[in-house]
């Protein structure tokens, strides 16, 4: 069996949750072949290269791959697929955006968010915001999957000795008129990106306005946490889009979790119930969040935030 998986990068590094979908690529017992796409990606290819477990690295270096457009991306994948048994790439924005185009190229149903795998042909996945898992077998030839990276460990960036190979002619990866370019904007953050974060700590409307999550990043400056917002304080303007956890948000489970002035609602317990050790501050003591929570504070956030940055101080000096 032969496995490819779409590997996303940085331009220098393989991200952190294509790693994770190498380690389930593993659990198939397959024959691990990395694709990195890209303009000028020799050395994340070079990276990829010494990833554990892989044995092979396609390098499809041209201005189509440039920006991470599904379209061309998709094609070369399809164009690709013929040896392959699957193809996998991390349930992140580039791989719920890629992988789903090329299971319709191929014609076959695509498997997302998986979190287990049973056999070759048979995945565990969450449904109904992971209140149910079910467990799918697909009678298609070729296996398309997203892999939600919080489910496996990364295998380690260094180790492997795979060699190198150029990919992407054929008139792959044109991707038609269908979509162009147009910008991007970045947000650049010394604190940890929040889905690999070892310590998150998030606020939801108990945090009132956009002005006082000041508190929250003090704390996370402290703990060298990602700071994190519920859908309902995100809607509310309070903190960009991309603060947001849960279901139709970003997934984590680090280490620690702090929700503060969060409810609960299933949709958010969707994105972080898998946190190792979750704390949950709130001054509504039948908020369904203490439901999860290992530890829970009932108090006013805007008394226990000062009080909690005070000693988190004097047990930091």
């Amino acid at each position: 069996m032969s496995v490819l998986v779409y590997a996303e990068h940085d331009g220098s590094a393989i991200l952190n949750a294509s790693l994770c979908a190498v380690a389930a690529a593993r659990e198939l017992d397959a024959d691990v072949h990395l694709l990195v796409c890209g303009e000028g990606c020799r050395n994340a290819a070079e990276a990829a290269a010494a990833v554990e477990g892989a044995s092979r690295v396609l390098l499809a270096d041209a201005p189509a791959f440039s920006h991470g457009l599904a379209e061309p991306i998709a094609d070369l994948l399809v164009e690709l697929a013929g040896p392959y048994d699957a193809i996998l790439a991390a349930h992140t924005t580039g791989g719920k955006n890629i992988l789903p185009r090329a299971a319709a190229l191929l014609d076959v149903a695509p498997i997302s968010d998986i979190i287990g795998i049973e056999s070759a042909d048979t995945f565990v996945r969450p449904i109904y915001a992971g209140n149910a898992i079910a467990t799918v077998r697909t009678c298609d030839a070729k296996k398309v999957v997203t892999v939600r990276a919080t489910a496996y460990e990364a295998v380690a960036e260094s180790g492997g000795a795979a060699p190198i190979e150029e990919v992407g002619g054929g008139g792959a990866g044109t991707g038609g008129d269908l979509s162009s370019f147009v910008g991007q904007e970045l947000t650049r953050s010394e604190r940890p990106e929040l889905t690999s974060a070892s310590i998150v700590i998030s606020g939801g409307r108990g945090m009132q306005s956009g002005d006082n999550f000041h508190l929250l990043e003090t704390v996370a400056d402290r703990l060298g946490a990602a700071v994190g917002a519920s859908r309902a304080a995100v809607d509310a303007g309070f903190v960009p889009n991309d603060y947001q956890v849960g279901q139709t948000g970003k997934v984590v489970a680090p280490d620690l979790y702090i929700a503060v002035g969060i409810s609960g609602a299933i949709q958010h317990l969707a994105g972080m119930k898998d946190s190792k050790v979750i704390v949950a501050i709130n001054k509504d003591e039948e908020a369904p969040i203490f439901q999860v929570a290992d530890y829970g504070v009932v108090a006013d956030l805007f008394k226990a935030l000062p009080e909690l940055d005070e000693e988190l101080a004097k047990a930091l000096e």
